[in-house]
């Protein structure tokens, strides 16, 4: 069992919470006793999470929501603060990708990318900031990628976009802290999710991948919920900007 912090009476968002690594963070946040509201575009999957936190004693919403809609945006902030009269924490996992050449992605792909990836954290993150400030402060966990540091083939705007997020990261960290709003992300290796299963799902790409990893394996969902609750405690309350690689040694390995 994951060794997790008391995050006792904390109000957590996790957006893309219905499957994957938003799921498991939402689960591993609900361990820690936060209280979790649950958002994604799909109902039935939100609410199978949310429900499932309910049915350990835990305490959860589910709120449909399009991150790419400012007014959804804005509804589940609403929806958060209206429940709980407060946000302490905001994961932004939500994420939208197409695995293709760069020559192939239309114009309207390449807007959905950074619409979701970029754009969304950035209306998001600022909306729950204002909150936040006036509660005394508040932690931002941005999930975004090795892709973010390293280039690759058939996903080359996907990782575009994390490296934007990261300096995105970087720079809200620096206008936010001496609010005590702290900035952080997570960025994970390739981890076996419905996500990423067009590349793991064929063999010859997976023993390749899986060669360069030093840990010798795909990451699960579970692997980032660690590093996800340590920048949420209190134990990273002098972190800010920051990006923590949970990879199996990919990045060291390059």
């Amino acid at each position: 069992m994951l060794d997790v912090p008391d995050l006792s009476e904390k109000v957590a968002i996790v957006t893309g919470g219905g499957k994957g690594i938003g799921r498991a963070i939402a689960l591993g946040l609900a361990q820690a006793r936060a209280k979790v509201i649950i958002a994604a575009r799909t109902a039935g999957e939100i609410e199978a999470v949310a429900e499932e936190i309910r049915s350990k004693g835990g305490e959860a919403l589910a709120k449909i929501t399009d991150v790419t809609q400012s007014d959804q945006i804005q509804a589940l902030v609403d929806t958060a603060r209206d429940a709980y009269g407060r946000i302490d924490i905001l994961i932004n996992n939500a994420a939208r990708s197409f695995f293709r050449p760069l020559m192939d992605l239309r114009e309207d792909g390449f807007d959905k990318i950074f619409n979701t990836n970029v754009k969304a954290v950035f209306l998001l993150s600022r909306s729950c900031a204002k909150i936040m400030m006036g509660q005394g402060g508040g932690r931002i966990v941005n999930i975004t990628t090795v892709g973010a540091v390293r280039g690759g083939p058939m996903m080359g705007v996907y990782h575009a976009s994390k490296a934007a997020l990261k300096m995105l990261t970087m720079c809200m960290a620096t206008e936010w802290a001496p609010m005590n709003v702290l900035v952080n992300a997570v960025g994970p290796g390739m981890t076996k999710t419905e996500f990423s299963q067009p590349i793991w799902a064929v063999p010859e790409i997976d023993q390749m991948i899986v060669s360069r990893i030093p840990r010798g394996r795909l990451a699960e969902p579970k692997d980032m919920v660690g590093a996800v609750l340590f920048l949420c405690s209190q134990g990273a309350n002098f972190i800010t900007g920051q990006t923590i690689y949970v990879d199996g040694g990919t990045l060291a390995n390059t």
